[in-house]
């Protein structure tokens, strides 16, 4: 209850736009109850936007997953019942990537913020005018790993020499 009034009393002092994201996860937040009362108190915060998010790239934990359709749908008319300024971030967010002059860098760079898929990966070393050896070379030096979600294969950063997957 203390984080809650902390968030409420920075929300009412906060002078710029407040916007908030909700990741739903199925299981664990998705439930009527839940979803009321986080609606609820985001209400009090009353942000600009509500963003209702799901996992899109690979999460730490596996037994991590999104809930179904019927159930972000049912979260988005409960959230709206509070705040009418609620939208989805439910979508692979695209490829376009901001190229600097150093393929690798820019791979390590972007792959440390979040996983690339395999085909933003490949778009990216086109306009870039590399080859797939870049990705080939980051993986066997151990700096980038290869992940598989959804069906789709997501290269990440490598986070410190112990990790394993």
């Amino acid at each position: 209850m203390i984080i809650k009034k902390r968030e409420i009393e920075f929300s009412k002092n906060f002078k710029e736009k407040l916007v908030t994201e909700t990741m739903l996860i199925k299981g664990l937040n998705d439930k009527e109850e839940c979803l009321d009362n986080i609606a609820r108190f985001l209400a009090r915060v009353n942000p600009v936007k509500a963003y209702l998010s799901i996992p899109t790239r690979p999460p730490a934990d596996k037994r991590v997953q999104a809930p179904d359709e019927y159930t972000i749908n049912r979260a988005f008319q409960v959230f709206s019942k509070y705040n009418n300024r609620v939208e989805y971030l439910i979508g692979y967010e695209g490829n376009d990537f901001v190229f600097s002059g150093n393929a690798e860098e820019d791979i390590l760079s972007i792959t440390s913020v979040h996983p690339m898929r395999e085909d933003a990966v490949q778009e990216f070393l086109t306009k870039a005018g590399a080859d797939w050896e870049i990705i080939s070379r980051l993986i066997r030096e151990g700096k980038l790993i290869k992940l598989e979600y959804e069906d789709k294969n997501f290269y990440m950063r490598k986070l410190y020499k112990g990790y394993k997957r």
